[in-house]
């Protein structure tokens, strides 16, 4: 099932409400939040992502719960690779470059052992899912 972007603004903005209103802290889940500029419309576009931090580089994963197309923000972000992160209360500008090959494959594979969702996304569709690093400029 695919989500329209009101549905997806309903279910995320009270997401991201609480993330920053908690210092970026979720005692659920390890949130981070990602605003790019629109490929077409270059307007600001935010959506809340689970993150793996990787020394000083955070990885987020283009899963779209295994949607068969990649999510907005990745479209955005490949046109559009300067972005914003927000994490752990403090917010940064970024450039964002999606891992190939074994590095790639690595980072996903420990997301889906930390969570099995993402290996449940994995099977769901035929696309390499994409993990993107996020790296402070």
């Amino acid at each position: 099932m695919t989500m329209s972007r009101e549905e997806r603004h309903a279910r995320n903005g009270p997401v991201m409400e609480q993330l920053r209103a908690n210092g970026g802290r979720d005692p659920e889940r390890t949130l981070l939040i990602l605003t790019t500029k629109g490929a077409k419309t270059g307007n600001p576009f935010s959506t809340p992502l689970a993150y793996q931090q990787d020394g000083d580089r955070y990885l987020v994963f283009a899963s779209a719960a295994g949607a068969p197309k990649h999510p907005d923000w990745y479209r955005n972000l490949v046109a559009n690779p300067e972005v914003t992160v927000e994490v752990l209360g403090e917010t940064f500008q970024a450039r964002a470059t999606t891992l190939e090959g074994e590095e790639r494959d690595h980072f996903y594979a420990k997301q889906a052992e930390a969570s099995p969702a993402f290996g449940d996304y994995e099977k769901r569709t035929t696309r390499v899912i994409p993990v993107v690093a996020l790296e402070r400029i």
